[in-house]
């Protein structure tokens, strides 16, 4: 099976969803035309189905290695990337100063969802190059800039982000690395880091990560930390690679998919490195990076179920299984279509999410909008946490579609889901992301939801004399979700809220999809996207019920039971 981008429903959400025809009106993007827009997604299409989609399983079947201290990537991955260098698609958004096309975040976006679901574990690079290329661009200094990012837009160079220590987790604030002035403006790191996302390659010329590591006169917690910019090899009088720096690869994780990423334990050991941004202000830059890699992991996970789905819908059409039907395939079975349907649909409604959340990054850079900007702050753990959620799901039902043929590993249907299944996991859990929702994100007393559930009331209302049969219960839904906001913005304990924060980011995201799938509809309502949407609407919606009563059930029940009381 080879893959193909489904260039329709993208348009579609592009200009039905994301707003991209008022993003390009603005001044910023005002190159972002239908035309080049069309133009770019047609291109990247056809990359990522003739170039990167065979790397796939040979990344997952010649893992990457390490061989001497040297990391030797799986074979046909040097061209891969050299086809997303040569294509421009690590700098889609990136600015035009520096080599970059300047294009928005939707259109960047929808790219680096092709490329994920073509092939993820190659596509992790760009991403992780447009996180550190976008902290550079907010807190580098000129210099920096003038050095790093022609490099690392041109893909000559790679960017890494290197976080986590073998003690220090999801709470940064614990980690250990330090960094000693040299007196003469760069500073020596030392220290280690783990789940280090392409630490290094043997196809780019340099490898520049981004460390977090305290200065000697640091707080403890997150505000004693500073983030420094330390290449694999320092640049020369001329900006080219010069001799090594004082780090290496310790080993690379074992892990349950990505096999062609490598994953690397760093060891650094009092490498040069420059200051990014100001000293002990560290996590403010670094968020710059960890928000652009939070939509580009929601977009993995949705490539990732897109191509899961294509997958699992190609051999459904081909697998001749059970009673005579029609077309005497399983296609013709009822739960088959069932699981098919509600894949398609999830995908659509993650993916609509995805793009709203981008378009209102773009907005809220092309415009100075207020509301825009708060928009994507809520939006972002919804868009990652569901994005991520949604390719497992997917992945695992495409697994069920082949049967017992989904658990042999030569038909590819399990590696959808090996390589899917740390998406909930890195750049914060789903935990995390919801805890983020409920807790900073209803900071404004639930201003920001309010804004957008209003919104989706009065679309459902709009929609009731055309298709009142959709337009009730996503109203209902609403209002439904709208009663909970106002329940937790209403507890002062916390973890009244943190109790039932998963739960209430899950019934937010199924009610953001079906007022998505109402949208479609209502502009084709005789289309298959309106038959999609009554499928979402009347079978996957529901759920919204039973979730919203976890979300207020409060934490009484958690606390309940003791470590005792959960050993015996």
């Amino acid at each position: 099976m080879s893959y193909t981008a489904p260039l329709s429903d993208f348009e579609f959400l592009l200009y039905n969803v994301a707003g991209l025809d008022g993003i390009a009106a603005t001044d910023r993007f005002a190159d972002a035309d239908r035309d080049v827009v069309s133009a770019i997604l047609n291109e990247a299409g056809k990359m990522c189905r003739d170039v990167l989609e065979p790397l796939r399983r040979v990344g997952d079947l010649h893992p990457a290695t390490l061989e001497n201290g040297v990391v030797r990537t799986p074979p046909g991955f040097s061209d891969g990337w050299n086809a997303i260098a040569e294509g421009g698609w690590v700098g889609i958004s990136s600015n035009q100063e520096f080599g970059g096309m300047g294009l928005p975040l939707t259109v960047a976006t929808v790219v680096n969802e092709m490329m994920s679901a073509a092939c993820p574990s190659l596509q992790i690079a760009p991403l992780m190059s447009q996180g550190q290329i976008e902290a550079l661009e907010h807190h580098g200094s000129d210099d920096l800039k003038a050095l790093y990012l022609p490099k690392l837009i041109s893909g000559e160079w790679v960017g890494t982000m290197n976080l986590t220590e073998p003690q220090a987790g999801s709470d940064v604030g614990a980690l250990s690395a330090r960094a000693e002035p040299n007196g003469d403006g760069t500073y020596a790191v030392s220290g280690q880091k783990i789940f280090i996302s392409w630490g290094d390659n043997d196809f780019t010329e340099n490898v520049c990560h981004l460390v977090l590591a305290r200065l000697p006169d640091a707080r403890p917690g997150t505000k004693g930390i500073s983030l420094f910019l330390v290449p694999r090899n320092l640049p020369d009088e001329n900006g080219a690679p010069g001799v090594a720096n004082t780090l290496n690869v310790v080993s690379l994780e074992h892990k349950l998919g990505l096999h062609g990423s490598p994953t690397c334990v760093m060891q650094y050991d009092g490498a040069k490195g420059w200051l990014v941004g100001e000293p002990h202000k560290g996590m403010a830059a670094m968020f710059t990076m960890m928000n652009n890699a939070r939509l580009g992991v929601a977009g993995q996970g949705i490539g990732i179920a897109e191509g899961a789905y294509q997958h699992a819908l190609a051999y459904a059409q081909e697998r001749k299984q059970g009673r005579s039907t029609p077309t005497g395939t399983i296609l013709d079975h009822a739960d088959v279509r069932r699981m098919l349907i509600e894949m398609r649909a999830d995908i659509f409604a993650a993916r609509a999410i995805m793009l709203a959340c981008a378009g209102a990054i773009d907005m809220g850079r092309a415009t100075g909008d207020a509301d825009c900007i708060a928009r994507a702050a809520f939006l972002t753990p919804i868009a990652k946490t569901f994005g991520s959620e949604t390719g497992i799901r997917v992945a695992e039902t495409g697994v069920q579609v082949h049967g017992g043929m989904g658990f042999i590993e030569e038909t590819g249907a399990a590696q959808f889901y090996r390589d899917g299944r740390v998406s909930t996991i890195y750049e914060g859990t789903s935990g995390i992301q919801a805890m983020d929702l409920v807790g900073r994100k209803l900071m404004d007393g639930g201003e920001a939801a309010a804004r957008l559930l209003d919104e989706i009331e009065d679309h459902a209302e709009r929609a009731r004399t055309t298709l009142p049969d959709l337009a009730g219960p996503v109203w209902e839904a609403t209002e439904s979700l709208r009663e909970t906001t106002e329940w937790l913005v209403a507890q002062g304990d916390m973890n009244e809220r943190f109790a039932g924060a998963l739960p209430y980011l899950r019934a937010f995201a199924r009610v953001l999809g079906a007022h998505y799938h109402l949208v479609a509809a209502l502009a084709e309502p005789e289309g298959p996207r309106a038959k999609l949407a009554r499928f979402y609407i009347h079978a996957l919606l529901p759920e919204y019920t039973g979730l919203l009563v976890q979300a207020q059930n409060g934490a009484a029940d958690l606390f309940a039971l003791s470590a005792d009381d959960l050993a015996a």
